[in-house]
């Protein structure tokens, strides 16, 4: 995203018009083919401006400094995905999941992942990043066509859906969300068995390897059309897709049993079932079909968990734009603890301070962040940013519904997969 010449600094960045193609864009979100594809093909593509101080600055054209102060600005907001260790352990998971799921041959079902952690942890950020590389990777192997296309059709090839779980979730709405990413055609009347039909079409006609489905925490298992989006999810799993779901606190949702963390083992330990010890039976089919992996928040203890940290400052401090800013300026002096302490390691937190601080160092003319600037910045932490040994249980289970009878439901799907469709297609 750099303009070509060789005239002088002002020509290493966008004109003014490419500029404002850039803060005019319109939004797309990942919930659409369109979308997901946008940021597939564009992500990691923001490259910063050179680094200017006051004194060339002050030398530029006027209007060429109004653009590279808008450049700064949309740079400074844009902090880059960087692979945290964190990020890592989520994305190697993931990333093995996919492809050796990608080449199973037989499987009748597949596992899938799920990624839990608190706000602004970076669930969603990580996934998407990984998925998208799986895409471009599956892309290539097979030069860009559907191995699996239908003789006939010119179906797209979408080998990841990104689909945001529906508020108050239904197996209906959980269909439509689906369908909807590929924007399809659907009548309004549908019936719930012509529905599930049609997203199993729909997810082999175009490929699919990959579902994300995001906000997965609004499924709580005390309601009934919950449960039967669940029975709805795990049927998917037998249609060759690998089911990646994340949300906040997953175990808190019940699709694990209220598992609980051990600060001990440093994992997710499920209760036993009472009918495990009574009659021996194996944990449920959520338990098995799906691996649950932790996100977490930087820490601050070990010289290995501070080195972590520090390089995650030096990839963000390296991104920024300010024309006072020096080597060292987030990684140096008291800084990093600091910001430790301001955003208790959660990466989202510190990606706000960071972002907000640039654009109060350059409005106010200082150009630099240190601990006057970021003292202005307000951002709130509370116990939605804690780590799980940090957060109580009991209000979880204080605050949840009593479990109400389930209702009588017309099923129409089963651990084999989802039924035929009655009637022709309409």
């Amino acid at each position: 995203m750099t303009a070509s010449g060789s005239g002088g600094p002002q020509d290493q960045w966008p004109s003014r018009e490419r500029l404002a193609e850039l803060v005019l864009r319109p939004t797309l979100h990942r919930n659409t083919f369109e979308g997901w594809q946008h940021y597939r093909l564009t992500r990691g593509q923001l490259l910063p401006p050179p680094q200017l101080t006051p004194k060339q600055w002050a030398m530029l054209p006027v209007d060429r400094r109004f653009d590279y102060d808008m450049f700064r600005r949309l740079t400074n907001v844009n902090l880059p995905l960087q692979q945290t260790p964190m990020a890592a352990k989520v994305t190697r998971l993931i990333k093995r999941r996919l492809h050796g799921n990608a080449l199973k041959m037989d499987d009748p079902t597949l596992a899938g992942v799920m990624v839990s952690g608190f706000g602004h942890y970076g669930k969603t950020a990580t996934v998407s990043a990984v998925c998208a590389a799986f895409e471009d990777s599956w892309l290539q192997l097979h030069d860009f066509l559907n191995p699996a296309a239908v003789p006939g059709t010119a179906d797209l090839h979408a080998p990841v859906v990104y689909v945001s779980t529906p508020v108050t979730a239904t197996p209906k709405s959980t269909c439509l969300a689906i369908l909807r990413f590929f924007r399809a055609d659907m009548r309004a009347s549908a019936t719930l068995p012509r529905l599930v039909q049609l997203v199993a079409d729909t997810l082999r006609d175009h490929g699919v390897r990959a579902l994300v489905l995001d906000d997965i925490n609004r499924l709580r298992m005390h309601r009934a059309d919950d449960q039967d989006v669940l029975d709805l999810i795990r049927a998917l799993m037998s249609l060759g897709v690998t089911l990646i779901l994340t949300g906040v606190n997953i175990p808190g949702t019940g699709l694990l049993r209220e598992a609980k963390w051990s600060a001990k083992q440093q994992q997710w330990v499920l209760p036993s079932l009472e009918s495990t010890r009574v009659n021996g039976l194996e944990p449920t089919q959520t338990e098995h079909r799906f691996e649950l992996v932790e996100m977490d928040r930087f820490r601050y203890t070990t010289s290995e968990q501070i080195n972590a940290f520090l390089q995650h400052l030096h990839g963000i401090e390296i991104h920024l734009r300010l024309l006072n800013a020096k080597p060292g300026m987030l990684t140096e002096g008291t800084m990093p603890e600091y910001l430790m302490r301001r955003t208790n390691g959660v990466v989202g937190l510190l990606s706000r301070l960071i972002e907000d601080g640039c654009q109060e160092a350059m409005d106010s003319g200082r150009e630099v962040l240190d601990e006057g600037t970021l003292d202005e910045i307000v951002i709130r932490r509370d116990d939605s940013q804690l780590a799980p040994e940090e957060v109580d249980p009991a209000p979880l289970a204080a605050t949840s519904e009593p479990t109400r009878r389930r209702r009588g439901r017309n099923t129409v799907f089963d651990d084999h997969g989802p039924a035929p469709a009655a009637g022709s297609a309409g």
